[in-house]
């Protein structure tokens, strides 16, 4: 699909349990290390699932305080990840036009820790109790228009809630936001901080998570024969996104070209994956189609790879059918593996490792895959990061509801 205009990325900010810095993140990860603790932030000890993947971090240094406590914790984490972004980027905004400059974040649940602080509020002290910072405090569009308010950005603005494909969904619309001339600039992402007692018992009792509650760095292993459940995590992800010529005038460093970007549906279960990974082959097609890239072009692909025993084989099935006999031979990884799932704030955080693993051709492992699935036999770079030269790459985000989101990116084009 041929679009006027270029797109490239030209900075990234992350908040996670592995740092909160974009090349802090990605030494850990080539380092294979594993952000996986027992909680800390609650008391846990009612609870089947002790672990997250949670996020130490002190905005106070970044953002007023006053402005902080107006903020739910989901969106002080995108505040903090976009505001590393535009450092990381170089840009300044007192000299770009800000009424062609946006953002776009997706969030799977948004601000569920002031859902459940201002309900308990509520069921002990009455109705009159309750914060009247509650509303903008939840909703989920309350981080893009944070992000717009401290930077002053007039452009685009909107969030989306695809679940754990919101962040991805942000990105892509992003994309072609730039890509059709919509904006010069687009700061695109997505948060999420769901490590609150509510969401680990919900999913808990879902059988989504795992229990490995005795050895938390090893609990999250996609694609291994014994894994049990994704591990849930909380964090950000913001990438600056930029037309081409925009970038290259104010002598910006590009970290990759954004190539394209596909979408689809399963249209099967509000949480199980179609069996046979339909809405997931259709969105890495037409991410492929959208980027005018073939299969063989495709040097890497970040798995959504969440752990779980039905998720990780449907992937592994999806990728077989869009690539065909060259399934085998594309390097394949998990950044779940290390930093837990993220829900809607993931697509945008494995965005930034693939963003980096086109920079340094350097492909990070999956850790934690001792015993490999005989279902899950694609090579899933298991325990040992690897060098491999990526001129393009796929990151795959698939949610709850069915929704599927695929994003292409590769080395500048001449």
């Amino acid at each position: 699909m041929n679009h006027p205009h270029r797109v490239v990325i030209t900075g990234s900010g992350v908040v996670t349990a592995l740092g909160s810095d974009s090349d802090i993140l990605w030494q850990n990860l080539v380092a294979g290390r594993s952000g996986v603790r027992l909680i800390q932030s609650f008391d846990t000890s009612d609870q089947a699932v002790k672990i997250a993947g949670e996020v130490d971090f002190d905005p106070t240094g970044l953002v007023d305080f006053k402005v902080l406590k107006r903020l739910d914790r989901f969106s002080q984490l995108a505040l903090v990840a976009g505001i590393g972004a535009v450092q990381n980027s170089g840009i300044d905004f007192s000299r770009t036009d800000n009424t062609r400059c946006g953002v776009t974040v997706g969030s799977g649940i948004g601000g569920l820790s002031t859902i459940e602080t201002e309900h308990k509020r509520l069921l002990e002290r009455g109705a009159k109790r309750v914060s009247p910072l509650m509303i903008p405090k939840l909703m989920i569009n309350a981080a893009c228009g944070q992000i717009s308010i401290h930077f002053g950005l007039l452009g685009p603005n909107f969030a989306t809630a695809s679940a754990c494909a919101s962040a991805a969904h942000a990105i892509g619309e992003a994309y072609y936001a730039v890509a059709r001339g919509e904006a010069d600039v687009m700061l695109a992402g997505g948060s999420e901080a769901a490590v609150t007692p509510l969401a680990v018992a919900g999913f808990a009792i879902q059988k989504a998570l795992s229990t490995r509650n005795d050895e938390p760095e090893k609990a999250s292993r996609p694609f291994d024969k014994n894994r049990d459940g994704f591990v849930l995590a909380e964090g950000a992800g913001i990438l600056v996104l930029e037309e081409y010529e925009h970038a290259r005038k104010r002598g910006a460093n590009i970290m990759a070209e954004f190539l394209g970007f596909g979408a689809s549906a399963d249209s099967h279960n509000i949480v199980a994956p179609h069996p046979d990974g339909t809405g997931a082959v259709l969105s890495m097609k037409a991410a492929l189609r959208s980027a005018g890239v073939n299969t063989d072009q495709i040097s890497y692909i970040n798995a959504h790879g969440t752990g779980t025993p039905l998720g990780d084989e449907t992937e592994t099935l999806a990728v077989k059918t869009a690539f065909g006999d060259l399934a085998n031979s594309v390097p394949i990884s998990s950044t779940k593996s290390m930093i837990g799932h993220l829900l809607g704030a993931s697509g945008a955080v494995e965005m930034v490792a693939t963003v980096y693993s086109v920079m340094n051709d350097l492909v990070h492992a999956t850790i934690n895959l001792e015993t490999p699935d005989p279902k899950c036999d694609l090579d899933y770079v298991p325990n040992t990061t690897r060098e491999v030269k990526v001129n393009c790459a796929l990151c795959n985000s698939f949610g709850f509801g069915g929704h599927n989101a695929t994003l292409l990116i590769g080395k500048l084009r001449n």
